[in-house]
């Protein structure tokens, strides 16, 4: 809690949580992306129902928000639509609509929907929602054992490779040793040298080839 704001980060997602904002009154979008932000969650808006299903589908956000009533396809058959992809299908799904009426809330629960809020609804009661289906969110927590797992592969995949080209060098180390050799003939002609002793002149004997 921040100055009265509640902050929807969400620990090991390693970033901010995505809130896809779906309502075809952009004073509506923008009002509660604002507020989002505040509290700590990236946002992405759509003003239809098939532009929202495909940044879901393209972005996997941590929670949809959605009005009922949309251009395309309706929020119901959006929520319905989501719930049948296995990517995305246990994404928190909230309503928050302007049809107040008995039957339209059944109708949002079984679409799919995990919480339906009435307009006009604070953002802050928007945000409360959203914090409350994070904590029990089985999508999150697939999200972030998942991520870890991927760190953990990386980590792993990492030091093998290390493994490896430490490997590869001591055993190129080891084969340069091996073609070590004693060598009759110089690569090049040797200078003439002369013992500064008994003033006779040097004759070359054999050098040594090869890793030292």
């Amino acid at each position: 809690m921040s100055d009265g704001l509640l902050t929807l980060a969400v620990d090991g997602l390693g970033r901010p949580p995505l809130a896809l904002l779906v309502d075809r009154d952009d004073d509506t979008r923008r009002l509660y992306a604002d507020f989002l932000r505040l509290a700590q969650c990236d946002t992405d808006e759509a003003a239809d129902g098939r532009d929202a299903l495909a940044k879901a589908l393209a972005r996997y956000p941590e929670v949809i928000v959605a009005e009922t009533r949309l251009p395309g396809i309706s929020g119901y058959d959006l929520c319905r639509l989501v719930r049948e992809d296995e990517h995305i299908r246990d994404t928190p799904f909230v309503f928050v609509t302007g049809d107040a009426f008995d039957a339209d809330l059944a109708r949002a629960r079984a679409a799919g929907a995990d919480a339906v809020l009435v307009k006009p609804c604070p953002p802050d009661d928007l945000v409360a929602a959203i914090a409350r289906q994070f904590q029990q969110s089985r999508y999150l927590r697939q999200r972030v054992t998942s991520l870890r797992y991927q760190v953990t592969g990386q980590r792993q995949r990492a030091d093998a490779v290390v493994g490896r080209s430490l490997a590869i060098l001591a055993r190129a180390g080891l084969s340069r040793e091996r073609r070590r050799a004693e060598h009759g003939d110089p690569p090049t002609a040797p200078p003439v040298l002369v013992c500064p002793q008994c003033n006779r002149r040097l004759q070359y004997v054999k050098s040594y080839m090869g890793a030292s």
